[in-house]
């Protein structure tokens, strides 16, 4: 199951005399990240490198920042996908000490600033949620009351006119039972209809 963190967290490394600050932090797309990295850049102008990864919403980048191909972003975006992360932005700046790491060695650093950050993650899992609407005569308001206050409902909007309309919002690996459950219970007299 994706999840999400919740706060920014940091690690720092030295590594044969090159400094890396390590965070990973919560960012909803693409726009929100470049702009946390373009403020990084302006708070570590002596950096050589602000190599970035981002996995949200379906938008992945892997960004090197100078460093040879494939040894910063990608195997920062790597760490993220390892943990199943949705909606995170994992940046390393790196102070350059004058040794040259290597490859193998810029993809050690790289990973490892990520996954000593994530260590003080606190995690919460990602529940996607989806958006129901229904009409129901009042007879049966109570009855639909009382399955949505079993089930985990949030946001629920009842309005009354020639029928009672519920909208409401519930994890969506939960929909299909409740509407079995309400279609049942209610003999078919439930309308279903869109919400926009």
């Amino acid at each position: 199951m994706p999840q999400t963190i919740v706060a920014p967290v940091s690690s720092e490394m030295l590594i044969r005399k090159s400094r890396f600050l390590g965070c990973v932090q919560p960012a909803p797309d693409r726009e929100t990240a470049q702009q946390i990295v373009a403020g990084l850049r302006a708070a570590h102008p002596g950096a050589a490198h602000v190599c970035w990864a981002l996995l949200a919403g379906g938008q992945s980048a892997a960004v090197d920042d100078g460093e040879p191909s494939g040894t910063a972003g990608r195997p920062m975006l790597e760490v993220l996908r390892h943990h199943d992360l949705e909606g995170v932005l994992a940046t390393v700046v790196r102070y350059y000490g004058g040794v040259r790491l290597g490859a193998g060695g810029l993809v050690r650093a790289y990973t490892d600033s990520v996954a000593q950050a994530l260590l003080k993650a606190d995690k919460v899992a990602i529940v996607r949620q989806t958006r129901l609407a229904c009409r129901v005569p009042y007879a049966l308001e109570g009855l639909v009351r009382r399955a949505l206050e079993k089930a985990a409902v949030t946001e629920l909007q009842v309005r009354h006119g020639s029928d009672v309309a519920f909208v409401f919002q519930l994890p969506l690996g939960d929909a299909a039972a409740l509407v079995t459950h309400l279609d049942e219970a209610g003999h078919g007299r439930l309308v279903w209809h869109r919400e926009d």
